[in-house]
């Protein structure tokens, strides 16, 4: 045990009853977890066939059973290492025959999502579908009742007719998302004793990893199964909870200590992965969160770093700066892959992917980077633009006719292509709608010669394209701010460009990277020398020489919709996972404006350093 610190060593020789491992970042967790499997085999001759190890997610099951081989010296594993989903189906299957067919895909999934809020005349919106399927997934993890439930996302009747419809999708189609086989888990372990008993005794040892991840219903399905020996080894890091909208609850770890009064409490204290000053900055943010275990980590390596905080004008001058940043740490020594950009959500680093290829800085994207050329207020504009450089095409007209309402009838284009005066002498009779047809073709001249930025402009603020999207947030209950995001981004990204022929060439540029490194993530090809993009959530667990967290500016991070403290605290500890990715330097980045407004520091930059 010499190659143990002393907290991973008691760790490591724990035997029955239950534990709670408080595990810092870097601090050796899955270390610890397949050396106390290890133990429980060769030093306590506990079967194999006896323990259980839990994770979140099929890569974290995967590395787990491969370190514990590596460490074994065996071929093979007759320990049951799964996600809760696996190990759950598991018993699904023996109890009720269900089979993979009986599973929702996500794609399946997404499909019915993106159907049911058209059928609630609801814009296709990537952002939303994503919103929604957390949404129905945090209303069924907490068995929450539908009808006392009022959305965060959607009008609150649109949501819950979208949730019921969705889940008579599910029974007419005999299909099963992950939330339902939880809870159908758990019904059938607290109706079937017989079943129930029967796991106990072939899982007698039971280790949970990333703990604080954690929801209601996967606690009280872990606790079931443990009973009565309780020798339940539960690993993680309430500072690390950053998954509320899955319906996490960092709470449930001090529940553990109070659920299980006998349970031994350890503390993985010490950093193996960050440099002392990453480690001091990093304690000092999470410190201002009250409702959090105590704990102080101290760093193992004792190496030098640095954390730079970088203030810009605004975000093409921050994007500069990222750039020339990175161009001198390669010429330093460092590797791209040595280096990571972080964000708070996928939408952030647009503009930022733009200059790395300008620069031809290779990269790569951990997360599906919303594309905001697939959103329809792109297809807006773009259909504004394509009218006014010599369209026809009826669904361009039929896209914009009426953004703003101008109560002109979608009869009135029967051909595919369409005659405008056509169209006009249709309301012969009616001056007030000539009047705004006439205007209509007014503004599309006023655009034909202008560059996309000029455009985009005149089409927002003379034509009223912002103030329809008010109205249409206004009258769906969708955040408008998230909208006029998406607007902004759009117009921000037009500004190089003279003409929609070079825009519409770089659009199709990026549309085609992104393709290509999607493609890549899903092959898993090669180890290749890229800066790695992704955002703070999807960061966790991973690490990095040097890392960037970009645009740490307040209603960014924290987001703009956290409200209560709670919300604050959850943000804070997502600003914490960020920073402790870091091993050797960090660089933390804000701006002074943001699409033309005043923007302020995050308060988490404040209380990282007092002097900002």
């Amino acid at each position: 045990m010499s190659t143990f610190d002393n907290s991973q060593s008691e760790a490591i020789r724990h035997f029955t009853g239950p534990a709670l491992i408080l595990s810092g970042p870097g601090s050796g967790k899955t270390t610890v977890i397949t050396n106390r499997i290890y133990n429980l085999i060769h030093e306590y001759h506990v079967s194999p066939e006896e323990i259980l190890v839990v994770t979140f997610t099929r890569a974290a099951a995967r590395e787990m059973k491969e370190r514990f081989l590596k460490l074994s010296g065996d071929e093979k594993s007759y320990v049951s290492f799964g996600t809760f989903h696996s190990i759950f189906f598991m018993f699904l299957k023996n109890a009720y025959n269900y089979g993979k067919e009986n599973i929702i895909s996500e794609s399946e999934k997404y499909d019915i999502i993106t159907d049911l809020l058209v059928y609630h005349q609801i814009e296709e919106n990537s952002d939303v579908v994503n919103k929604v399927v957390s949404e129905i997934s945090f209303v069924k993890s907490d068995f929450i009742d539908i009808d006392k439930y009022y959305s965060k996302n959607l009008g609150d009747e649109i949501f819950r007719d979208i949730y019921k419809s969705y889940n008579r999708i599910l029974i007419d189609r005999n299909k099963l998302d992950f939330d339902d086989m939880l809870s159908l888990t758990y019904e059938l372990l607290t109706k079937r004793e017989d079943i129930l008993n029967s796991y106990r005794r072939r899982f007698k040892y039971i280790l949970v990893d990333e703990f604080q991840d954690i929801n209601n219903l996967q606690y009280e399905i872990v606790k079931l199964l443990a009973a009565p020996s309780d020798n339940l080894f539960v690993v993680g890091d309430d500072d690390q909870s950053i998954y509320a909208f899955r319906g996490a609850k960092p709470y449930l770890m001090k529940r553990f200590a109070k659920d299980y009064p006998k349970a031994k409490t350890m503390i993985l204290d010490h950093n193996y992965r960050s440099t002392d000053e990453i480690i001091y900055y990093a304690s000092t943010l999470i410190g201002n969160n009250k409702d959090r275990f105590s704990k102080k980590l101290k760093g193992a390596r004792h190496a030098h770093g640095q954390l730079f905080i970088n203030e810009y004008r605004n975000i093409p001058s921050e994007n500069d700066g990222i750039i020339e940043s990175i161009r001198n740490n390669i010429q330093n020594g460092y590797s791209y892959k040595d280096i990571a950009i972080l964000y708070r959500t996928n939408q952030i680093p647009l503009l930022l992917i733009q200059k790395l290829m300008e620069y031809n800085i290779p990269f790569t994207a951990r997360d599906n980077i919303n594309n905001i050329y697939d959103h329809f207020i792109f297809k807006d504009i773009k259909a504004y633009i394509d009218i006014s450089r010599g369209s026809h095409e009826r669904k361009d007209y039929l896209r914009v006719i009426n953004k703003p309402l101008r109560y002109v009838r979608r009869d009135c284009f029967v051909s595919e292509r369409v005659n405008f005066t056509s169209v006009i002498a249709m309301y012969n009779d009616k001056p007030y709608m000539i009047k705004k047809l006439e205007q209509f073709e007014d503004d599309i001249e006023n655009i034909s010669d202008a560059s996309p930025f000029a455009a985009i402009m005149y089409i927002r603020k003379r034509i009223g394209y912002d103030d329809y999207l008010a109205e249409y947030a206004r009258d769906k209950n969708i955040d408008y701010d998230s909208l006029c995001d998406i607007l902004e981004l759009i117009t921000e990204g037009a500004k190089p460009y003279e003409s929609a022929e070079e825009w519409y060439a770089y659009i199709e540029e990026f549309k085609e990277t992104l393709k290509k490194k999607r493609l890549e993530n899903y092959e898993k090809t090669g180890d290749h020398d890229e800066v790695t993009l992704m955002t703070m959530h999807g960061s966790k667990g991973l690490e990095y020489p040097l890392v960037y967290i970009i645009d740490a500016n307040e209603g960014v991070t924290p987001h703009k919709k956290a409200l209560l403290p709670e919300d604050i605290e959850e943000e804070r500890r997502l600003f914490y996972v960020a920073m402790t990715r870091a091993k050797e330097s960090l660089y933390i980045s804000y701006t002074k404006r943001r699409f033309n407004k005043n923007a302020e520091v995050s308060r988490f930059v404040k209380e990282v350093c007092k002097k900002v």
